[in-house]
């Protein structure tokens, strides 16, 4: 029988968190945070008025216009989500795969999760087919979908869709009332930003879409969780922010005085976050490309990353050589590259991929030095791959695949 969870290990518990930055805290947000660590009021349900007006702001310049009363921030983003699934009832879908996060918060109300595929280009939204006729198929069992949760800069697959794969699911989902959450968690962590077209949800259908940001992906550090969400404007979703409002007070769910503080600045967005961003961003992005390469050079699948600090590679071509090391499927994959990399390599199941699939995602962060001065030297370089630990480090990776490959080119038959 095949397992669907590996025994001992909840997929909850020893779920993989968000890909870390790898690098040490902004000295100007640890002043910030300083500064208000003496703050004794606690922040109201959603947030006070500097990090909604901070939020706001963020939004604007993005293109979607946000009042005070449109936002609403949480000490991270899985009690947004939590929020957001009881306010808004009914089953979820999520794309195959999707970030890890998602599931467990509507698992925890007992609402029903269906998976749905995506499109063979790219991640984080739903093929527009197979979500109608998943659609129908939940109605039919007596389910009742009411949300769908998408991504436009996608963890686990660290890809971008394109505006029309978007549009095109998102006209599916409002042709059948879904609501939609976008999560924007990497939409500031473009690899080719001047090359790549993000066009998210609530540009296209804005009274339907709650978007979400995790500041944790671009702006804080982990240590530091906050997340703020954006409404639509007027009718049915002033009540549905009411709702996630109550939610939030009832989880005692409001962000720390000195955490709001620091994601207030840096929402704000001044020169030393916008440069270390802009800097961070194509650090990941160099040693990303890195990666892939090793990968497809071992006879791998990837597709190119274009967001985020992470690459989701499918080992599948390979499956016969690794099951000749004992892998036979993500779990297996997970144990035996953590320990053969000395890095975490989570499993495309964290992901709600198949099990039996041979998927990984891998992260950037582990390759870019074991102490902060390591780090920083990798922030500065012209050509961080040419640091000497660096190149020790994608070396040491390259070869863990390269292995594999040999042992496949071993079996390989004459031509």
């Amino acid at each position: 029988m095949r397992r669907t969870d590996h025994e001992g290990r909840g997929r909850v518990r020893y779920g993989p968190p968000l890909p870390e930055p790898g690098l040490p805290v902004l000295a100007e947000l640890t002043a910030v945070l300083a500064s208000a660590a003496g703050r004794s009021h606690a922040q109201p349900p959603g947030g006070g008025p500097a990090l909604l007006d901070a939020a706001c702001g963020y939004w604007t310049r993005r293109g979607l216009p946000a009042e005070r009363d449109h936002v609403a921030a949480a000490p991270g983003a899985a009690p947004l989500l939590l929020a957001l699934t009881a306010a808004v009832g009914g089953d979820v879908l999520l794309p195959r795969p999707c970030a890890a996060w998602w599931e467990p918060q509507v698992r925890l109300l007992g609402r029903s999760v269906y998976h749905v595929p995506t499109p063979a280009e790219c991640g984080g939204v739903p093929d527009p087919y197979a979500l109608l006729e998943t659609v129908r198929r939940v109605r039919a069992e007596g389910g009742s979908p009411r949300l769908l949760v998408m991504a436009v800069a996608d963890d686990p697959t660290a890809t971008v869709p394109p505006p029309e794969v978007v549009h095109e699911a998102v006209e599916a989902a409002a042709g059948e009332g879904l609501h939609i959450v976008s999560d924007e968690t990497w939409r500031d962590t473009l690899h080719r930003p001047r090359e790549t077209v993000l066009v998210g949800p609530a540009e296209m259908a804005p009274e339907r879409v709650t978007v979400v940001c995790d500041l944790s992906g671009a702006f804080l550090p982990p240590a530091l969780p906050a997340a703020v969400a954006r409404f639509p404007a007027g009718g049915p979703a002033a009540a549905l922010r009411a709702r996630v409002l109550d939610v939030l007070t009832a989880l005692g769910a409001s962000p720390a005085a000195p955490v709001a503080a620091a994601a207030a600045y840096a929402l704000g967005e001044p020169d030393e976050i916008t440069a270390r961003l802009t800097a961070a961003t194509r650090l990941h992005a160099r040693v990303a490309v890195a990666l892939r390469q090793a990968v497809v050079a071992a006879g791998g699948f990837a597709r190119p990353p274009s967001a985020g600090r992470h690459l989701y590679a499918d080992l599948g071509p390979l499956r016969s050589e690794l099951a000749a090391r004992g892998v036979g499927d993500a779990q297996d994959l997970e144990d035996f590259l953590g320990d053969r990399l000395g890095m975490p390599a989570p499993g495309g199941h964290r992901f709600g991929d198949d099990i039996a699939a041979l998927r990984v995602r891998l992260s950037t962060g582990p390759l870019l030095g074991t102490d902060p001065e390591e780090r920083m030297a990798a922030l500065g370089a012209p050509d961080p791959l040419e640091l000497p630990h660096v190149e020790r480090a994608l070396t040491s990776f390259a070869a863990a695949f390269d292995d594999l490959r040999a042992e496949a080119q071993r079996w390989e038959p004459p031509r």
